[in-house]
Protein backbone atom coordinates (compact mmCIF):
# COMPACT_ATOMS: atom_id res chain seq x y z
CA UNK A 1 0.00 0.00 0.00
CA UNK A 2 1.09 3.56 -0.62
CA UNK A 3 2.39 5.27 2.52
CA UNK A 4 3.96 8.68 3.06
CA UNK A 5 7.22 8.72 5.00
CA UNK A 6 6.39 12.14 6.40
CA UNK A 7 3.63 14.03 8.19
CA UNK A 8 1.34 16.67 6.67
CA UNK A 9 1.82 20.11 8.23
CA UNK A 10 1.10 23.58 6.87
CA UNK A 11 0.10 22.30 3.46
CA UNK A 12 3.09 20.05 2.80
CA UNK A 13 4.51 16.62 3.59
CA UNK A 14 7.61 16.93 5.73
CA UNK A 15 9.87 14.59 7.72
CA UNK A 16 8.92 13.84 11.29
CA UNK A 17 11.24 14.96 14.08
CA UNK A 18 12.19 11.39 15.01
CA UNK A 19 13.23 8.32 13.07
CA UNK A 20 10.79 5.82 14.57
CA UNK A 21 8.05 4.36 12.39
CA UNK A 22 4.81 2.45 12.94
CA UNK A 23 4.36 -0.64 10.81
CA UNK A 24 0.89 -1.19 9.39
CA UNK A 25 -0.22 -4.82 9.39
CA UNK A 26 -2.98 -6.48 7.37
CA UNK A 27 -4.98 -8.27 10.08
CA UNK A 28 -6.24 -10.91 7.65
CA UNK A 29 -2.80 -12.45 7.09
CA UNK A 30 -0.46 -10.58 9.48
CA UNK A 31 1.63 -9.17 6.62
CA UNK A 32 3.24 -5.72 6.91
CA UNK A 33 1.75 -3.50 4.21
CA UNK A 34 3.36 -0.16 5.02
CA UNK A 35 4.89 2.11 7.62
CA UNK A 36 4.23 5.68 8.76
CA UNK A 37 6.18 8.07 10.99
CA UNK A 38 5.77 7.78 14.74
CA UNK A 39 5.20 11.45 15.39
CA UNK A 40 6.55 13.08 18.55
CA UNK A 41 5.47 15.87 20.85
CA UNK A 42 7.69 18.19 18.79
CA UNK A 43 5.77 17.24 15.63
CA UNK A 44 2.48 17.93 17.42
CA UNK A 45 3.76 21.33 18.55
CA UNK A 46 4.77 22.20 14.98
CA UNK A 47 1.35 21.17 13.70
CA UNK A 48 -0.53 23.13 16.37
CA UNK A 49 1.54 26.23 15.64
CA UNK A 50 0.66 25.91 11.95
CA UNK A 51 -3.02 25.52 12.83
CA UNK A 52 -2.94 28.58 15.09
CA UNK A 53 -1.27 30.67 12.41
CA UNK A 54 -3.92 29.64 9.87
CA UNK A 55 -6.85 30.18 12.24
CA UNK A 56 -7.53 33.92 11.77
CA UNK A 57 -7.65 33.64 8.00
CA UNK A 58 -9.83 30.53 7.92
CA UNK A 59 -12.19 31.83 10.62
CA UNK A 60 -12.67 35.00 8.59
CA UNK A 61 -13.31 33.09 5.37
CA UNK A 62 -16.96 33.47 4.35
CA UNK A 63 -19.06 30.38 5.08
CA UNK A 64 -19.86 30.03 1.39
CA UNK A 65 -16.17 29.64 0.58
CA UNK A 66 -15.68 27.15 3.41
CA UNK A 67 -18.65 25.25 1.97
CA UNK A 68 -17.03 25.27 -1.46
CA UNK A 69 -13.82 23.72 -0.07
CA UNK A 70 -15.85 21.02 1.68
CA UNK A 71 -17.79 20.31 -1.50
CA UNK A 72 -14.49 19.97 -3.33
CA UNK A 73 -13.26 17.61 -0.61
CA UNK A 74 -16.40 15.50 -1.01
CA UNK A 75 -15.81 15.31 -4.75
CA UNK A 76 -12.17 14.27 -4.35
CA UNK A 77 -13.12 11.57 -1.88
CA UNK A 78 -15.85 10.35 -4.24
CA UNK A 79 -13.37 10.15 -7.11
CA UNK A 80 -11.07 8.04 -4.92
CA UNK A 81 -13.75 5.86 -3.33
CA UNK A 82 -12.30 2.62 -4.71
CA UNK A 83 -8.86 3.47 -3.34
CA UNK A 84 -10.41 4.35 0.01
CA UNK A 85 -12.23 1.01 0.20
CA UNK A 86 -9.15 -0.97 -0.79
CA UNK A 87 -7.02 0.87 1.76
CA UNK A 88 -9.45 0.27 4.63
CA UNK A 89 -9.76 -3.40 3.65
CA UNK A 90 -5.98 -3.77 3.72
CA UNK A 91 -5.33 -2.09 7.08
CA UNK A 92 -8.55 -2.91 8.98
CA UNK A 93 -9.44 -6.26 7.43
CA UNK A 94 -12.98 -5.24 6.50
CA UNK A 95 -14.43 -7.25 3.58
CA UNK A 96 -14.25 -5.16 0.43
CA UNK A 97 -18.03 -4.90 -0.15
CA UNK A 98 -18.48 -3.53 3.38
CA UNK A 99 -15.57 -1.13 2.88
CA UNK A 100 -17.18 0.14 -0.30
CA UNK A 101 -20.69 0.47 1.14
CA UNK A 102 -19.76 1.88 4.55
CA UNK A 103 -16.12 2.85 5.04
CA UNK A 104 -16.01 4.78 1.73
CA UNK A 105 -19.60 5.80 1.01
CA UNK A 106 -20.63 7.08 4.45
CA UNK A 107 -17.72 9.56 4.88
CA UNK A 108 -18.41 10.93 1.41
CA UNK A 109 -22.05 11.52 2.36
CA UNK A 110 -21.05 13.14 5.66
CA UNK A 111 -18.57 15.46 3.92
CA UNK A 112 -21.33 16.46 1.54
CA UNK A 113 -23.75 17.13 4.39
CA UNK A 114 -21.31 19.59 5.96
CA UNK A 115 -20.72 21.33 2.65
CA UNK A 116 -24.44 22.03 2.61
CA UNK A 117 -24.61 22.98 6.30
CA UNK A 118 -21.69 25.39 6.02
CA UNK A 119 -23.61 27.23 3.32
CA UNK A 120 -26.97 27.29 5.12
CA UNK A 121 -26.16 27.45 8.84
CA UNK A 122 -27.20 30.63 10.68
CA UNK A 123 -23.96 31.93 12.16
CA UNK A 124 -25.52 35.27 13.16
CA UNK A 125 -29.01 36.17 14.36
CA UNK A 126 -30.93 38.95 16.08
CA UNK A 127 -32.35 38.20 19.53
CA UNK A 128 -34.18 41.23 20.90
CA UNK A 129 -31.65 44.06 21.18
CA UNK A 130 -28.72 41.63 20.74
CA UNK A 131 -26.87 40.15 17.81
CA UNK A 132 -25.83 36.60 18.64
CA UNK A 133 -22.76 35.27 16.85
CA UNK A 134 -21.62 31.68 16.41
CA UNK A 135 -17.84 31.72 16.11
CA UNK A 136 -15.26 28.96 15.69
CA UNK A 137 -13.94 27.59 18.96
CA UNK A 138 -10.36 27.68 17.62
CA UNK A 139 -7.78 24.94 17.04
CA UNK A 140 -9.18 21.43 17.25
CA UNK A 141 -7.18 18.40 18.27
CA UNK A 142 -8.93 15.41 16.67
CA UNK A 143 -8.00 11.93 17.87
CA UNK A 144 -9.72 9.17 15.90
CA UNK A 145 -10.16 5.39 16.29
CA UNK A 146 -9.35 2.49 14.00
CA UNK A 147 -12.77 0.86 13.68
CA UNK A 148 -14.27 3.38 11.22
CA UNK A 149 -11.03 5.10 10.26
CA UNK A 150 -12.24 7.50 7.57
CA UNK A 151 -15.78 8.07 8.83
CA UNK A 152 -14.53 9.21 12.23
CA UNK A 153 -11.98 11.52 10.61
CA UNK A 154 -14.62 13.15 8.41
CA UNK A 155 -17.14 13.32 11.27
CA UNK A 156 -14.68 15.53 13.17
CA UNK A 157 -12.74 17.40 10.49
CA UNK A 158 -15.66 18.34 8.23
CA UNK A 159 -17.76 20.13 10.90
CA UNK A 160 -14.65 21.74 12.35
CA UNK A 161 -13.75 23.21 8.96
CA UNK A 162 -17.36 24.22 8.35
CA UNK A 163 -17.33 26.11 11.66
CA UNK A 164 -14.12 27.96 10.75
CA UNK A 165 -11.81 25.98 13.02
CA UNK A 166 -8.40 24.64 12.09
CA UNK A 167 -7.44 21.06 12.87
CA UNK A 168 -4.60 18.79 13.92
CA UNK A 169 -5.52 15.14 13.36
CA UNK A 170 -3.91 12.20 15.17
CA UNK A 171 -5.37 9.03 13.62
CA UNK A 172 -5.29 5.56 15.15
CA UNK A 173 -1.94 3.85 14.72
CA UNK A 174 -3.53 0.66 13.36
CA UNK A 175 -5.21 2.43 10.42
CA UNK A 176 -3.15 5.49 9.44
CA UNK A 177 -3.01 4.91 5.69
CA UNK A 178 -6.54 6.08 4.94
CA UNK A 179 -5.84 9.18 7.06
CA UNK A 180 -2.88 9.93 4.80
CA UNK A 181 -5.18 9.49 1.82
CA UNK A 182 -7.58 11.96 3.44
CA UNK A 183 -4.76 14.50 3.83
CA UNK A 184 -4.04 14.15 0.13
CA UNK A 185 -7.71 14.80 -0.59
CA UNK A 186 -7.74 17.91 1.62
CA UNK A 187 -4.72 19.23 -0.26
CA UNK A 188 -6.29 18.49 -3.65
CA UNK A 189 -9.53 20.18 -2.57
CA UNK A 190 -7.67 23.46 -2.09
CA UNK A 191 -8.03 23.84 1.67
CA UNK A 192 -5.49 26.52 2.66
CA UNK A 193 -2.17 25.54 4.21
CA UNK A 194 -2.29 25.05 7.97
CA UNK A 195 -6.05 24.67 8.16
CA UNK A 196 -5.70 20.87 8.30
CA UNK A 197 -2.64 19.05 9.64
CA UNK A 198 -1.90 15.35 10.14
CA UNK A 199 0.49 13.81 12.66
CA UNK A 200 0.61 10.02 12.74
CA UNK A 201 1.87 8.48 15.96
CA UNK A 202 1.15 6.48 19.08
CA UNK A 203 -1.66 7.49 21.42
CA UNK A 204 0.44 7.81 24.59
CA UNK A 205 2.94 10.00 22.73
CA UNK A 206 1.35 12.05 19.93
CA UNK A 207 -2.21 11.70 21.20
CA UNK A 208 -1.37 12.80 24.71
CA UNK A 209 0.79 15.67 23.46
CA UNK A 210 -2.13 16.88 21.33
CA UNK A 211 -4.62 16.67 24.21
CA UNK A 212 -2.25 18.51 26.56
CA UNK A 213 -1.09 21.21 24.12
CA UNK A 214 -2.02 24.69 25.37
CA UNK A 215 -2.58 25.82 21.77
CA UNK A 216 -5.48 23.39 21.32
CA UNK A 217 -8.90 24.83 22.19
CA UNK A 218 -11.02 21.70 21.80
CA UNK A 219 -10.14 18.01 21.94
CA UNK A 220 -12.47 15.71 20.02
CA UNK A 221 -11.81 12.06 20.85
CA UNK A 222 -13.45 8.80 19.86
CA UNK A 223 -12.30 5.63 21.57
CA UNK A 224 -12.42 3.75 24.83
CA UNK A 225 -14.06 5.10 27.95
CA UNK A 226 -10.80 4.59 29.88
CA UNK A 227 -8.83 6.86 27.54
CA UNK A 228 -11.78 9.26 27.38
CA UNK A 229 -11.52 9.72 31.15
CA UNK A 230 -7.84 10.64 30.81
CA UNK A 231 -8.53 13.15 28.05
CA UNK A 232 -11.44 14.59 29.99
CA UNK A 233 -9.19 15.09 33.00
CA UNK A 234 -6.53 16.79 30.85
CA UNK A 235 -9.12 19.08 29.27
CA UNK A 236 -10.71 19.85 32.61
CA UNK A 237 -7.40 20.91 34.11
CA UNK A 238 -6.83 23.27 31.19
CA UNK A 239 -10.48 24.46 31.05
CA UNK A 240 -10.74 23.56 27.38
CA UNK A 241 -13.69 22.15 25.48
CA UNK A 242 -13.92 18.43 24.97
CA UNK A 243 -16.10 16.14 22.87
CA UNK A 244 -15.97 12.43 23.72
CA UNK A 245 -17.60 9.55 21.85
CA UNK A 246 -16.82 6.48 23.94
CA UNK A 247 -17.97 2.93 24.60
CA UNK A 248 -21.34 1.27 24.34
CA UNK A 249 -23.31 -1.80 25.38
CA UNK A 250 -26.48 -1.17 23.45
CA UNK A 251 -29.73 -3.06 23.96
CA UNK A 252 -31.86 -4.49 21.15
CA UNK A 253 -35.28 -4.80 22.81
CA UNK A 254 -37.78 -7.08 21.08
CA UNK A 255 -41.21 -6.43 22.58
CA UNK A 256 -44.00 -9.05 22.53
CA UNK A 257 -45.84 -9.01 19.22
CA UNK A 258 -42.86 -7.76 17.21
CA UNK A 259 -41.75 -9.52 14.02
CA UNK A 260 -39.34 -11.82 15.86
CA UNK A 261 -37.57 -13.28 12.84
CA UNK A 262 -36.83 -9.88 11.34
CA UNK A 263 -35.78 -8.37 14.67
CA UNK A 264 -33.39 -11.24 15.39
CA UNK A 265 -31.89 -11.36 11.92
CA UNK A 266 -31.34 -7.60 11.75
CA UNK A 267 -30.00 -7.66 15.31
CA UNK A 268 -27.44 -10.36 14.51
CA UNK A 269 -26.39 -8.52 11.35
CA UNK A 270 -25.91 -5.35 13.40
CA UNK A 271 -23.61 -7.11 15.88
CA UNK A 272 -21.56 -8.89 13.19
CA UNK A 273 -21.16 -5.74 11.09
CA UNK A 274 -17.52 -4.60 10.94
CA UNK A 275 -16.64 -7.83 12.81
CA UNK A 276 -18.38 -6.47 15.88
CA UNK A 277 -15.97 -3.56 16.11
CA UNK A 278 -18.70 -0.95 16.39
CA UNK A 279 -19.27 1.08 19.55
CA UNK A 280 -22.99 1.39 18.85
CA UNK A 281 -23.56 -2.33 18.13
CA UNK A 282 -26.67 -3.88 19.71
CA UNK A 283 -24.68 -6.45 21.64
CA UNK A 284 -27.49 -7.27 24.11
CA UNK A 285 -30.65 -8.80 22.64
CA UNK A 286 -33.59 -8.67 25.07
CA UNK A 287 -36.39 -11.14 24.38
CA UNK A 288 -39.60 -11.92 26.32
CA UNK A 289 -39.46 -15.26 28.12
CA UNK A 290 -42.36 -16.69 26.05
CA UNK A 291 -40.36 -16.48 22.79
CA UNK A 292 -36.86 -16.71 24.19
CA UNK A 293 -36.00 -20.20 22.95
CA UNK A 294 -37.27 -19.36 19.47
CA UNK A 295 -35.13 -16.24 19.37
CA UNK A 296 -32.03 -18.15 20.49
CA UNK A 297 -32.49 -20.71 17.70
CA UNK A 298 -32.98 -17.96 15.11
CA UNK A 299 -29.90 -16.06 16.32
CA UNK A 300 -27.69 -19.15 16.29
CA UNK A 301 -28.73 -19.97 12.73
CA UNK A 302 -28.23 -16.36 11.60
CA UNK A 303 -24.78 -16.11 13.21
CA UNK A 304 -23.60 -19.28 11.45
CA UNK A 305 -24.12 -17.54 8.10
CA UNK A 306 -21.53 -14.90 9.01
CA UNK A 307 -18.62 -17.31 9.47
CA UNK A 308 -17.34 -16.54 5.96
CA UNK A 309 -18.75 -13.00 5.71
CA UNK A 310 -16.95 -11.05 8.42
CA UNK A 311 -13.33 -10.02 8.48
CA UNK A 312 -10.71 -10.40 11.21
CA UNK A 313 -10.28 -8.17 14.22
CA UNK A 314 -7.83 -5.32 13.87
CA UNK A 315 -4.83 -6.73 15.76
CA UNK A 316 -3.58 -9.58 17.94
CA UNK A 317 -4.37 -7.73 21.17
CA UNK A 318 -7.97 -7.19 20.13
CA UNK A 319 -8.29 -10.85 19.14
CA UNK A 320 -6.93 -11.98 22.49
CA UNK A 321 -9.21 -9.58 24.35
CA UNK A 322 -12.37 -10.78 22.60
CA UNK A 323 -11.47 -14.45 22.99
CA UNK A 324 -10.90 -13.75 26.70
CA UNK A 325 -14.41 -12.33 27.03
CA UNK A 326 -15.87 -15.40 25.34
CA UNK A 327 -14.01 -17.66 27.76
CA UNK A 328 -15.24 -15.55 30.67
CA UNK A 329 -18.82 -15.81 29.45
CA UNK A 330 -18.57 -19.59 29.48
CA UNK A 331 -16.93 -19.55 32.92
CA UNK A 332 -19.76 -17.40 34.34
CA UNK A 333 -22.42 -19.81 33.13
CA UNK A 334 -23.63 -18.42 29.81
CA UNK A 335 -24.46 -21.01 27.16
CA UNK A 336 -22.65 -20.95 23.82
CA UNK A 337 -25.04 -21.54 20.94
CA UNK A 338 -22.74 -20.35 18.14
CA UNK A 339 -19.02 -19.76 17.79
CA UNK A 340 -16.59 -19.87 20.67
CA UNK A 341 -13.09 -18.78 21.69
CA UNK A 342 -11.15 -20.99 19.28
CA UNK A 343 -9.51 -19.12 16.40
CA UNK A 344 -11.11 -20.30 13.13
CA UNK A 345 -7.92 -19.75 11.07
CA UNK A 346 -4.24 -20.26 11.70
CA UNK A 347 -3.11 -16.84 10.42
CA UNK A 348 -4.78 -13.53 10.95
CA UNK A 349 -6.72 -12.13 13.88
CA UNK A 350 -9.98 -14.01 13.37
CA UNK A 351 -12.77 -14.68 15.86
CA UNK A 352 -15.84 -16.77 15.09
CA UNK A 353 -19.30 -15.15 15.14
CA UNK A 354 -20.43 -15.98 18.67
CA UNK A 355 -23.84 -16.06 20.36
CA UNK A 356 -24.50 -16.61 24.06
CA UNK A 357 -27.85 -17.67 25.56
CA UNK A 358 -28.89 -17.77 29.21
CA UNK A 359 -27.07 -14.50 29.85
CA UNK A 360 -28.04 -12.65 33.01
CA UNK A 361 -27.73 -8.87 33.40
CA UNK A 362 -24.95 -9.11 35.97
CA UNK A 363 -22.59 -11.18 33.81
CA UNK A 364 -19.43 -9.54 32.52
CA UNK A 365 -20.41 -10.14 28.91
CA UNK A 366 -23.67 -8.27 29.57
CA UNK A 367 -21.98 -5.29 31.21
CA UNK A 368 -18.65 -4.66 29.49
CA UNK A 369 -17.94 -3.65 25.92
CA UNK A 370 -16.39 -6.62 24.10
CA UNK A 371 -15.85 -4.98 20.69
CA UNK A 372 -16.04 -8.17 18.70
CA UNK A 373 -18.64 -10.39 16.97
CA UNK A 374 -20.27 -11.51 20.22
CA UNK A 375 -24.01 -11.33 20.99
CA UNK A 376 -25.59 -11.89 24.40
CA UNK A 377 -29.29 -12.86 24.54
CA UNK A 378 -31.14 -12.02 27.74
CA UNK A 379 -34.71 -12.89 28.73
CA UNK A 380 -37.11 -10.50 30.43
CA UNK A 381 -40.42 -10.92 32.26
CA UNK A 382 -42.32 -7.78 31.24
CA UNK A 383 -41.67 -4.33 29.77
CA UNK A 384 -40.56 -2.83 33.08
CA UNK A 385 -38.05 -5.65 33.47
CA UNK A 386 -36.86 -5.06 29.91
CA UNK A 387 -36.40 -1.36 30.59
CA UNK A 388 -34.47 -2.08 33.78
CA UNK A 389 -32.12 -4.41 31.91
CA UNK A 390 -31.74 -2.06 28.93
CA UNK A 391 -30.78 0.85 31.20
CA UNK A 392 -28.74 -1.31 33.55
CA UNK A 393 -25.22 -0.55 32.32
CA UNK A 394 -22.86 2.42 32.63
CA UNK A 395 -23.22 3.02 28.90
CA UNK A 396 -25.90 4.72 26.82
CA UNK A 397 -24.82 5.12 23.20
CA UNK A 398 -27.42 3.45 20.99
CA UNK A 399 -30.12 0.80 20.91
CA UNK A 400 -33.13 -0.58 19.11
CA UNK A 401 -36.77 -1.35 19.85
CA UNK A 402 -39.06 -3.65 17.89
CA UNK A 403 -42.83 -3.76 18.40
CA UNK A 404 -46.00 -4.63 16.51
CA UNK A 405 -47.02 -0.97 16.61
CA UNK A 406 -44.61 1.90 16.03
CA UNK A 407 -46.18 3.95 18.83
CA UNK A 408 -45.46 1.16 21.30
CA UNK A 409 -41.81 1.06 20.26
CA UNK A 410 -41.49 4.84 20.46
CA UNK A 411 -43.02 4.93 23.94
CA UNK A 412 -40.44 2.40 25.14
CA UNK A 413 -37.57 4.17 23.35
CA UNK A 414 -38.42 7.46 25.07
CA UNK A 415 -37.60 5.81 28.41
CA UNK A 416 -34.27 4.35 27.32
CA UNK A 417 -31.17 6.11 28.66
CA UNK A 418 -29.30 6.25 25.39
CA UNK A 419 -28.38 8.72 22.69
CA UNK A 420 -29.85 7.03 19.62
CA UNK A 421 -32.56 4.39 19.17
CA UNK A 422 -33.62 2.67 15.94
CA UNK A 423 -37.35 1.93 15.76
CA UNK A 424 -38.33 -1.26 13.93
CA UNK A 425 -35.13 -1.22 11.89
CA UNK A 426 -34.94 2.50 11.20
CA UNK A 427 -32.28 3.49 8.64
CA UNK A 428 -29.03 5.30 9.43
CA UNK A 429 -29.38 9.06 9.06
CA UNK A 430 -26.13 11.03 8.55
CA UNK A 431 -27.90 14.23 9.64
CA UNK A 432 -29.13 12.86 12.98
CA UNK A 433 -27.00 13.58 16.07
CA UNK A 434 -24.89 10.68 17.31
CA UNK A 435 -23.47 10.44 20.81
CA UNK A 436 -24.05 8.99 24.23
CA UNK A 437 -25.55 9.24 27.68
CA UNK A 438 -23.66 8.33 30.86
CA UNK A 439 -20.17 6.90 30.26
CA UNK A 440 -20.71 6.72 26.51
CA UNK A 441 -19.49 10.26 26.14
CA UNK A 442 -20.03 13.99 26.01
CA UNK A 443 -21.24 15.90 22.97
CA UNK A 444 -22.67 14.90 19.59
CA UNK A 445 -21.45 14.24 16.07
CA UNK A 446 -23.16 14.60 12.67
CA UNK A 447 -25.66 17.15 11.43
CA UNK A 448 -26.26 20.55 13.01
CA UNK A 449 -25.57 19.20 16.49
CA UNK A 450 -22.15 18.02 15.34
CA UNK A 451 -21.40 21.44 13.86
CA UNK A 452 -22.43 23.16 17.08
CA UNK A 453 -19.68 21.32 18.99
CA UNK A 454 -17.09 23.42 17.14
CA UNK A 455 -18.75 26.78 17.76
CA UNK A 456 -18.84 29.20 20.67
CA UNK A 457 -21.42 31.89 21.25
CA UNK A 458 -20.96 35.65 21.55
CA UNK A 459 -23.69 38.23 22.02
CA UNK A 460 -23.51 41.91 21.10
CA UNK A 461 -25.99 44.23 22.84
CA UNK A 462 -27.30 47.41 21.17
Amino acid sequence: MKAHDGIYIDGAWRPAAGQDVIEVVNPADEQVIGAVPAGTALDVDTAVRAARAALPGWAATPPAERAARLAALRDVLAARKDEIAETVTAELGSPLPFSQAVHAAVPIAVAGSYAELAASYVFEEKVGNSTVLQEPVGVVGAITPWNYPLHQVVAKVAPALAAGCTVVLKPAEDTPLVAQLFAEAVHEAGVPAGVFNLVTGLGPVAGQALAEHPGVDLVSFTGSTAVGRQIGAIAGAAIKKVALELGGKSANVILPGADLARAVNVGVANVMSNSGQTCSAWTRMLVHRDRYDEAVALAAAAAAKYADRIGPLVNAGQQQRVRGYIEQGVAEGARLVAGGPEAPRERGYWVSPTVFADVTPDMTIAQEEIFGPVLSILRYEDEEDALRIANGTVYGLAGAVWAAEEAEAVAFARRMETGQVDINGGRFNPLAPFGGYKQSGVGRELGTHGLAEYLQTKSLQF
